[in-house]
């Protein structure tokens, strides 16, 4: 069975906004966040951040797929698009 991969939007302090992939959302969002090790640079300069939108995805490629598409579209859109966008 393949695990699923999740497309996370994060707000940071500043208001902007983070787009990445995991296969454990509560693992990275720790990370970014400064709890454990690892995390993006972005983020690490703009702490806390929070989860803004969260999708599932059947496999890393559907994933990074999505994740190419929302950071394409204007800012306004892209929680919005994350929660409603077909796969």
């Amino acid at each position: 069975m393949n695990t699923p991969w999740h497309v996370y939007l994060l707000r940071c302090a500043d208001d902007s906004l983070y787009c990445g992939i995991t296969t454990d959302m509560a693992r990275r969002l720790a990370q970014h966040n400064g709890l454990l090790p690892g995390g993006a640079r972005y983020t690490r300069a703009r702490r806390p951040v929070r989860l803004e939108a969260c999708r599932t995805c059947a496999d890393r490629s559907q994933a990074l797929r999505l994740e190419a598409r929302i950071k394409k579209i204007p800012r306004r859109q892209k929680s919005l698009f994350l929660r409603t966008a077909s796969l």
